[in-house]
């Protein structure tokens, strides 16, 4: 089969595609002929050694996929070669045929694409841990997300507003601003690309309380980090959540005195690990996803399709920051 090995540390350019041997469904395991596998921003840093994960080389990165099951390991039950699947992989997506753990994986209904269900667990898992589980959402809450037009930040943008929350979308351009208002924000900030003086920051918490509205933000949703933290914190509300969720603009350093000043609580969201650690509550938020979905309170924005040979071009422009929503390769 064919494979996009990462042989050395690098960026996208690295990767090599590569004829390797098919893997074989062993016990508990499903073996999948891989149909879509989506991009996310730890594809990204992994192939540069710069992920919390650091697999043994080569490796594919690659960490969401929907196919066909092709095998059932023993002792699998519930499973049926032909049945749709869709499942988490950390790494190792990009190839033509993939195996997972079958307790990991999950039906894809046959009203959604190979390519939205490639484009649901990570995002969408992500946004649901985050604003259920670490930010304690509830009706009527204000919720400002920061790279809002992103995978996860039109994930969290649409679940605030099932969850009842008014949404403020934080995107860097008018366009991505418009994409966020169709995914449901009551309103949109677009910010300029750092890095930002004291004046620059100043500027931009005005904007973001301004949006917010006088009793500041109850939960702040950053999935960007950088220079825009701090400006997204001091509009916060008494007693508010921050979560932080990723930092493509680098790791954000807080002046600590305003979180007391706040009384805020500042909150590490780390979907992959609580998944590994709570499956049984990990299981029941994406069988809520399904439940939204299928309601059509959610619905996967895939902005641009790729052919695997052009997986690295996929790779470098969700590094880039140029995505809306969500990048998949096809197989």
């Amino acid at each position: 089969m064919k494979a996009l090995l990462s042989n050395a540390a690098g960026g996208p350019e690295t990767l090599e595609m590569t004829e390797v041997d098919a893997p074989v469904a062993g016990p508990g395991e499903l073996l999948v002929a891989v149909k879509a596998c989506s991009i996310n921003f730890p594809d990204a840093l992994i192939i540069k050694d710069m992920y919390q994960l650091k697999p043994q080389r080569p490796f594919a990165p690659g960490s969401e996929i929907a196919g066909v099951v092709e095998a059932v390991g023993e002792g699998v039950t519930g499973w049926a070669v032909g049945d749709r699947v869709i499942a988490g992989t950390g790494f190792g997506g990009l190839v033509e045929k993939k195996v997972v753990p079958a307790a990991g994986a999950y039906k894809l209904p046959d009203q959604f694409s190979f390519e939205q269900g490639a484009s649901l667990l990570m995002t969408y898992g992500t946004s649901i841990h985050a604003l259920k589980d670490r930010g304690h959402i509830k009706p009527g809450d204000t919720l400002l997300v920061l790279g809002a037009a992103g995978g996860v930040g039109l994930a969290a943008v649409e679940l605030g507003k099932a969850y009842g929350a008014r949404v403020v979308a934080a995107v860097s351009s008018e366009e991505k601003a418009k994409a966020a208002r169709e995914a449901g924000a009551d309103e949109t900030v677009v910010y300029d690309r750092q890095p930002f003086d004291k004046a620059q920051s100043k500027a931009l918490a005005d904007a973001f309380k301004q949006a917010v509205g006088p009793n500041g933000a109850d939960i702040v949703y950053d999935a960007v980090g950088g220079d825009y933290s701090e400006p997204a914190v001091r509009a916060m509300a008494w007693e508010g959540r921050f979560l932080v969720v990723g930092f493509p603009a680098g790791i954000a350093k807080l002046p600590l005195n305003l979180t007391l000043l706040k009384s805020c609580d500042v909150c590490g969201v780390f979907w992959g690990a609580f998944a590994a650690r709570e499956p049984q509550r990990n299981a029941a938020n994406i069988a809520e996803l399904f439940d939204l979905w299928a309601a059509g309170k959610i619905s996967p924005r895939i902005s641009e399709s790729f052919s695997f040979a052009d997986a690295p071009k996929a790779i470098a422009k969700l590094e880039n920051r140029e995505a809306i929503g969500k990048l998949v390769v096809t197989m």
